[in-house]
C-alpha cells in the first residue's frame, strides 16, 4: 500500500526546501536555502510581488481624486475604504490620529490574506501556518504599538500609564501603593501577552486547517485493501475536505480581519491611554 500521499500532504502544513507537483518535484537551489530562503520565503516573496503588482496601479489610478474604473480594482477600493471608515478610524479614535497607520493596516491585512489564500492552492502552502511568520507579524505590530505609547506619553508615562488610577484606604494602608506595584507588573505581562496571541491565533488556525484537510485525505490510501470500503471511505473524505475548503476560505479572510482589527484596537489603546 503506497502511504507517499501522507509525505506530500505533510509538506502542505509544514515549511520545507522544495515544491511537490504531481508532475514535477522542485527543489530550490542550495545557494539560496543557505541564504535562508525557504518554500515559505518564495512564497512571501510572490505575495509581495503581487501586492505591488495591484496597488501601484491601484494609486495611480487613484490619484487626483478620479473614481476608479473596472470591477476588479472597485473590488480593492471598496475593501480599502470599508477597512479605514470601519475599522482603523474608529478603533484608534479619529481620521487625523489614524492616518499614519493606515498605510502599514491596509498592507497588514492583505498581506495575512494574501497568504492564507495561497495556501488554497493545491501543492503550495501557508506562510501564515508557520510560527515564525506570525511571530514577526506580532512582532511588528508589538514595535509600533510600544513606540507609538512612548511617543505619545513618554518612555515612563507609557509603562506606567497601564496602571489603573486607584484611590481609597483600608485603615491606615494606602491602596495605590500596596496595589500598583502588582497591577504595574500584571499589565506588562498582558500586553506582552496579547501580542503573543495575535501569532499564535493566526498559525494555529491556519495549520490546523491544512491539518484537518490532510486527515481526510489520508483516510482514501488506508481505506484501499478493500474496494468496498474504499469507494463509501473515499466519497466521504472527498465531500468533507469539500466542504473544510470552503470553511478554510471563510477563516482565511476572518484572521486577516481580526489580526488588522486586534492591531488597530491595540494601537488605538497607546494613543488613548487614558480610556
Amino acid at each position: 500500500m503506497d502511504f507517499d500521499i501522507v509525505g506530500k500532504l505533510a509538506g502542505k502544513v509544514k515549511d520545507g526546501t522544495s515544491f511537490h507537483f504531481p508532475w514535477l518535484h522542485v527543489e530550490i537551489p542550495g545557494f539560496l536555502i543557505d541564504l535562508g530562503i525557504t518554500k515559505y520565503v518564495l512564497l512571501q516573496m510572490l505575495v509581495a510581488t503581487a501586492m505591488v503588482a495591484i496597488f501601484v496601479p491601484l494609486a495611480l489610478k487613484m490619484r487626483g481624486g478620479q473614481p476608479v474604473k473596472g470591477r476588479f480594482w472597485n473590488m480593492f477600493e471598496a475593501v480599502l475604504v470599508y477597512l479605514k471608515d470601519n475599522v482603523i478610524v474608529p478603533a484608534i479614535g479619529s481620521p487625523k490620529t489614524a492616518a499614519p497607520y493606515v498605510p502599514y493596516l491596509w498592507t497588514l491585512f492583505f498581506f495575512i490574506l494574501f497568504c492564507n489564500l495561497i495556501g488554497m492552492l493545491p501543492w503550495m502552502g501557508t506562510p501564515t501556518g508557520a510560527i515564525s511568520v506570525t511571530a514577526t507579524l506580532a512582532i511588528c505590530t508589538l514595535l509600533i504599538v510600544t513606540t507609538t505609547g512612548i511617543v505619545r506619553h513618554g518612555p515612563i508615562g507609557f509603562w506606567t500609564g497601564m496602571v489603573p488610577h486607584i484611590e481609597g484606604k483600608v485603615g491606615p494602608i494606602n491602596l495605590a501603593l500596596v496595589l500598583s506595584p502588582f497591577l504595574f507588573v500584571l499589565e506588562v505581562f498582558s500586553f506582552f501577552l496579547k501580542h503573543c496571541t495575535l501569532c499564535i491565533r493566526l498559525m494555529a488556525t491556519m495549520f490546523g486547517g491544512h491539518l484537518m484537510l490532510a486527515v481526510f485525505y489520508t483516510f482514501i490510501p488506508m481505506a484501499a485493501w478493500a474496494i468496498y470500503v474504499w469507494i463509501p471511505v473515499t466519497m466521504l473524505s472527498l465531500l468533507a475536505a469539500f466542504a473544510i475548503s470552503f470553511l478554510e476560505l471563510l477563516i482565511a479572510c476572518l484572521q486577516a480581519y481580526v489580526f488588522t482589527f486586534l492591531t488597530a484596537i491595540y494601537i488605538g489603546m497607546a494613543v488613548h491611554q487614558e480610556h
